[in-house]
């Protein structure tokens, strides 16, 4: 998946991984985790996530859903 590889390379990006759910292989998942939300915020409006965002949601049945969760432990 070409959006995680340069995701990747970006400043803040600690990691980030594309996952297919084994249960249901129409489901999938990218986790990633960022230095802070800044870099995130600049990743999310860069060209090529911003190009990807769009053609996920041209094949979505359902409205995509994002969470931005806070490590616990």
């Amino acid at each position: 998946m070409a959006v995680v590889k340069t995701s990747r390379l970006e400043p803040g990006c600690v990691s980030i991984h594309a996952f297919r759910s084994a249960g249901d292989r129409r489901l999938f998942f990218i986790h990633s985790v960022w230095n802070d939300g800044g870099a995130f915020d600049i990743h999310a409006q860069l060209p090529h996530t911003v190009t990807f965002m769009e053609t996920v949601d041209g094949l979505l049945d359902e409205r995509r859903e994002v969470t931005r969760t806070h490590r616990l432990v």
